[in-house]
Protein backbone atom coordinates (compact mmCIF):
# COMPACT_ATOMS: atom_id res chain seq x y z
CA UNK A 1 0.00 0.00 0.00
CA UNK A 2 1.11 3.46 -0.77
CA UNK A 3 1.92 6.14 2.08
CA UNK A 4 -1.19 8.53 3.40
CA UNK A 5 -0.96 11.98 2.18
CA UNK A 6 -1.92 14.34 5.03
CA UNK A 7 -4.79 16.06 4.63
CA UNK A 8 -3.73 19.69 4.26
CA UNK A 9 -1.22 18.27 1.31
CA UNK A 10 -4.53 16.74 -0.70
CA UNK A 11 -6.26 19.67 0.09
CA UNK A 12 -3.70 22.30 -1.42
CA UNK A 13 -3.38 19.87 -4.25
CA UNK A 14 -6.70 19.93 -4.90
CA UNK A 15 -6.93 24.02 -4.82
CA UNK A 16 -4.28 24.04 -7.19
CA UNK A 17 -5.93 21.31 -9.47
CA UNK A 18 -9.25 23.09 -9.56
CA UNK A 19 -7.64 26.74 -9.74
CA UNK A 20 -10.07 28.00 -7.02
CA UNK A 21 -7.11 29.50 -5.01
CA UNK A 22 -4.46 31.88 -5.89
CA UNK A 23 -0.68 31.45 -4.50
CA UNK A 24 -0.03 34.81 -5.93
CA UNK A 25 0.68 37.58 -3.14
CA UNK A 26 -1.41 41.11 -3.18
CA UNK A 27 0.56 43.83 -4.39
CA UNK A 28 0.06 47.22 -4.20
CA UNK A 29 1.48 50.44 -6.48
CA UNK A 30 2.60 53.20 -4.05
CA UNK A 31 3.39 56.46 -4.78
CA UNK A 32 6.90 57.99 -5.63
CA UNK A 33 8.10 54.10 -5.81
CA UNK A 34 5.80 51.97 -7.61
CA UNK A 35 4.34 48.34 -7.44
CA UNK A 36 5.34 46.10 -3.91
CA UNK A 37 4.66 42.64 -3.45
CA UNK A 38 2.89 42.47 0.25
CA UNK A 39 4.30 39.10 1.15
CA UNK A 40 7.55 40.06 3.65
CA UNK A 41 4.71 42.55 4.72
CA UNK A 42 2.67 42.37 8.22
CA UNK A 43 -0.70 43.87 7.34
CA UNK A 44 -3.59 44.97 9.12
CA UNK A 45 -6.85 44.29 7.47
CA UNK A 46 -9.19 47.75 6.93
CA UNK A 47 -8.92 49.98 9.97
CA UNK A 48 -12.00 52.35 10.90
CA UNK A 49 -10.14 55.15 10.08
CA UNK A 50 -11.59 58.38 8.22
CA UNK A 51 -7.87 58.23 6.71
CA UNK A 52 -5.59 55.80 7.55
CA UNK A 53 -6.98 52.97 5.75
CA UNK A 54 -4.65 49.88 5.98
CA UNK A 55 -0.98 49.78 7.14
CA UNK A 56 2.18 47.08 6.71
CA UNK A 57 4.99 46.90 7.88
CA UNK A 58 8.57 45.13 7.47
CA UNK A 59 10.27 44.96 11.13
CA UNK A 60 13.43 43.49 8.92
CA UNK A 61 14.05 46.88 6.53
CA UNK A 62 11.87 48.86 9.13
CA UNK A 63 9.84 49.92 6.12
CA UNK A 64 6.24 50.77 6.76
CA UNK A 65 3.46 51.32 3.70
CA UNK A 66 -0.01 53.04 4.37
CA UNK A 67 -3.03 53.68 2.18
CA UNK A 68 -4.40 56.92 3.09
CA UNK A 69 -7.79 56.83 1.72
CA UNK A 70 -7.09 55.29 -1.37
CA UNK A 71 -3.22 56.38 -2.11
CA UNK A 72 -0.70 54.06 -0.66
CA UNK A 73 2.61 55.84 0.49
CA UNK A 74 6.20 54.45 2.02
CA UNK A 75 8.05 55.62 4.66
CA UNK A 76 11.64 54.27 5.98
CA UNK A 77 13.72 54.11 8.81
CA UNK A 78 10.08 53.40 11.05
CA UNK A 79 10.61 51.80 14.01
CA UNK A 80 8.15 49.36 15.51
CA UNK A 81 7.40 51.25 18.07
CA UNK A 82 6.12 54.33 15.80
CA UNK A 83 3.76 51.65 14.04
CA UNK A 84 2.56 50.49 16.93
CA UNK A 85 1.12 53.77 18.29
CA UNK A 86 0.02 54.70 14.77
CA UNK A 87 -1.80 51.61 15.34
CA UNK A 88 -3.43 52.06 18.79
CA UNK A 89 -3.97 55.76 18.35
CA UNK A 90 -7.58 56.94 18.91
CA UNK A 91 -7.32 59.36 15.86
CA UNK A 92 -5.02 57.50 13.15
CA UNK A 93 -5.08 60.82 10.83
CA UNK A 94 -4.26 62.75 13.85
CA UNK A 95 -1.43 60.84 14.83
CA UNK A 96 0.02 60.07 11.17
CA UNK A 97 -0.14 64.02 10.86
CA UNK A 98 1.90 64.91 13.77
CA UNK A 99 3.81 62.12 14.11
CA UNK A 100 4.77 60.33 10.68
CA UNK A 101 3.72 62.74 7.57
CA UNK A 102 6.52 63.90 5.84
CA UNK A 103 5.26 67.98 5.14
CA UNK A 104 6.97 67.79 2.01
CA UNK A 105 10.39 68.00 3.60
CA UNK A 106 11.35 64.17 3.48
CA UNK A 107 10.46 64.21 7.18
CA UNK A 108 11.75 61.95 10.12
CA UNK A 109 10.62 58.71 8.24
CA UNK A 110 10.93 60.31 4.47
CA UNK A 111 12.55 58.03 1.77
CA UNK A 112 13.92 60.72 -0.31
CA UNK A 113 17.47 60.30 1.34
CA UNK A 114 17.30 57.18 3.03
CA UNK A 115 17.74 53.35 0.94
CA UNK A 116 14.55 51.80 -0.43
CA UNK A 117 14.43 48.21 0.46
CA UNK A 118 13.88 46.02 -2.65
CA UNK A 119 11.21 43.20 -2.33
Amino acid sequence: MGRAVPWTVGLALILLATDSWSASAETVDVKYRGPVDLAKFECTGELDSSVVKRVCYNAEHSYMLIRLKQVWYHYCEIDQGAVSALLAAESKGAFYNASIKDAGTGGKFGCRDKPVPEF
